[in-house]
């Protein structure tokens, strides 16, 4: 008994930390000042911006509310414990026997409810609840490059879908013999940017090339780029300083499916930043999606005070090839799948492949706590 409230008290003595750390006082007073401005007769005369302030109003009601819920069910759970020690010491009884495992239980629930929860402090970067830009690149490799790229697409779109994550292409550009040589993908959900920014970087792929008649191993690479994406922000951009370029939006292998130039491309030539969108049917809105994007990456651009927190925002972007790799795909001669990050390996190839990502996330996220 004596050891079952010491794991209570430890459970409890976590949460304490884990709220400390994520200020939840201030986010009390924060949902004070949102539910004031809810409360104006005027509130929804913008609606677009009511929106907003209603879903982040509603977003720090559930975080503040699950771990005040938490905390309060861990004091019951203790206060049982010790309420049965003490009548058992007073009337010098046994234990009962399904008490004690039902606390334990209770335990147990608790436990595995604080783990949950504690998984979403590692999303607590700047940027981590937003929606995510995801672009990939391929790189050294040809034609194996090119398809590494299209089943590096792939992987992504299925671990966005076990996420309950929206995603649409924006952009899409097919190699010249198979895969694609880019894409861009908006994804849309809770945490996107959080749970992807640990894809950035170069992927590195070892197998039997497909392409090879003589069936000889080839390594392949390509870039994965990851930015949040960033709304009501202030950006200055002067139309003389984009270029903008109308064209056909193509399929895969340049078959025309729009006979009409609704593709854009947006350059901003103080930068060089590009952006290009052919998703929707018309010009107007892929203008729009790519100037969405374009405020973005030009606040970044401009916001970012360190050289550092450029590479970090934008992924560390790398030449993808030799020595840049953050994580190595071996299909041959044996299966393995590693990031050079955090050392997590995996032999299951093709679940990783499938989608299967939460582990290298997790393992990511909690070396990044770490390491701040």
């Amino acid at each position: 008994m004596q050891e079952l409230i010491e794991k209570f008290e430890e459970l409890k003595n976590k949460i304490l930390a884990t709220k400390k750390l994520l200020d939840l006082e201030a986010k009390k007073q924060e949902i004070k000042k949102l539910e004031t401005r809810v409360n104006q007769p005027n509130f929804w005369k913008d609606q677009e911006k009511a929106r907003k302030v209603s879903q982040e109003l509603s977003d720090l009601n559930g975080e503040v509310g699950q771990w005040e819920e938490l905390h309060k069910e861990v004091d019951d759970g203790l206060s049982l414990v010790n309420e049965a020690l003490k009548t058992k010491k007073q009337e010098n009884k046994k234990t009962n026997g399904d008490f004690f495992n039902d606390l334990e239980k209770e335990y147990e629930r608790l436990l595995e409810k604080y783990d949950e929860l504690e998984f979403y402090v590692l999303l607590s970067g700047k940027y981590d609840k937003n929606n995510a830009i995801l672009a990939i690149h391929a790189g050294a490799g040809g034609d194996d490059a090119q398809d590494w790229a299209e089943m590096l697409l792939r992987m992504f779109l299925r671990y966005c879908e076990n996420k309950g994550f929206k995603t649409g292409i924006i952009d899409k550009s097919a190699g010249s013999e198979a895969g694609l040589k880019s894409a861009v993908v908006e994804v849309i959900g809770k945490h996107a940017y959080g749970f992807l920014k640990s894809e950035a970087g170069v992927h590195r792929l070892v197998r039997i090339s497909p392409f090879d008649a003589e069936k000889m191993r080839h390594t392949s690479f390509a870039m994965v780029e990851v930015l949040p994406e960033l709304e009501d922000i202030d950006v200055d951009i002067k139309d003389e300083d984009l270029r903008i370029d109308t064209f056909c939006a193509s399929g895969h292998g340049g078959q025309s499916v729009n006979t009409t130039y609704s593709a854009v491309r947006i350059v901003h030539l103080p930068t060089k930043i590009t952006v290009s969108c052919q998703n929707e049917r018309s010009q107007t809105q892929n203008k729009e999606t790519a100037l969405k994007i374009l405020k973005s990456k030009i606040y970044q651009y401009y916001q970012a005070e360190k050289e550092e927190e450029k590479q970090q925002l934008r992924g560390e972007f790398k030449e993808a090839a030799w020595g840049n790799q953050i994580r190595s795909y071996v299909l041959h001669p044996y299966k393995m799948v590693k990031d050079h990050r955090t050392e997590f390996e995996t032999q299951d190839v093709g679940s990783v492949l499938d989608g299967g990502l939460e582990e290298f996330v997790g393992a990511f996220l909690k070396s990044e706590l770490d390491n701040s």
